[in-house]
């Protein structure tokens, strides 16, 4: 029966995360391949729509499965969980794959519907990775965009710890996956150039992988540029740096729990 258990919480996760990449990637596709009107003006809505999107796309993720697995969608989330919140070690990995898989195949198949448009405007597949997965602003200066990932994960964590928190004010109605999905749309507008706004290393990496195996000469991961690392190692770091700072600078001065 556990074996039975923790099966049905990968499927949750990787389910999760195909569809929240899925959807998120959908838009980016929108937005390059079909983003173009007459000559200079830019149509589908831009930056603005793929910020608003993924918001939506993390919010519908996170209403599919958080009966079953928490909902994570995300390694981030899943080790600070384990760190701060006693989450079963033992599956940390297990998960992290599960969502790296999810992203993985939510890239495939919007690959898969928008081919054409990929051949027509793309047709050596040189320069369209970031349709998938994201990429620095000021390549010569990756730090930029490893304290941005780090800042944008911190402030993700931070607001899932609040509103997890029983002894806070947690929303009622099931109204967190909404404002989890706003917080992603905030972090996107405000933090969001610099690295592409990852904040999830299984939102990266899955989508990374494919388009390595789909021949994109631009991934990030075969191409030496080492592009990977950044949206890895950034958001693990802030999502621990985000779950300190809630214990630390709000939980400890709330009132003892009720329950």
């Amino acid at each position: 029966m556990k074996n039975n258990r923790l099966l049905a919480e990968l499927i949750a996760e990787a389910f999760g995360t195909f569809i929240l990449v899925l959807i998120g990637t959908g838009v980016v596709a929108m937005v390059v391949l079909f983003g173009k009107g007459v000559p200079g003006e830019i149509v589908n809505g831009g930056f603005t729509n793929i910020t608003l999107c993924w918001g939506i796309a993390v919010t519908l993720a996170i209403y599919l499965t958080a009966k079953i697995s928490g909902a994570h969608l995300n390694p981030a989330v899943t080790l600070t969980l384990a760190v701060f919140r006693g989450f079963s070690w033992s599956k940390v990995i297990p998960y992290s794959v599960a969502q790296v898989l999810g992203g993985f195949c939510g890239a495939a198949l919007t690959y898969f519907n928008y081919r054409p448009a990929f051949l027509k405007f793309d047709a050596d597949l040189s320069h369209t990775a970031g349709v998938f997965t994201t990429f620095p602003a000021f390549p010569d200066v990756p730090m930029t965009g490893f304290i941005d990932q780090v800042i944008g994960t911190a402030i993700l964590l931070l607001v899932i710890f609040a509103l997890s928190d029983e002894r806070n004010m947690p929303p009622g109605a099931n109204l967190a996956p909404v404002l989890v999905g706003l917080t992603v749309v905030a972090v996107g507008m405000s933090f969001g150039a610099l690295h592409g706004y990852a904040i999830n290393p299984a939102r990266d990496l899955g989508q990374r992988l494919f388009t390595a195996l789909a021949g994109f000469k631009n991934n990030g991961l075969t191409d030496g540029t080492n592009v990977f690392i950044v949206p890895i190692a950034g958001p693990l770091l802030g999502g621990l740096i985000g779950g300190a700072a809630y214990d630390l600078c709000i939980r400890r001065f709330l009132p003892p729990s009720q329950v």
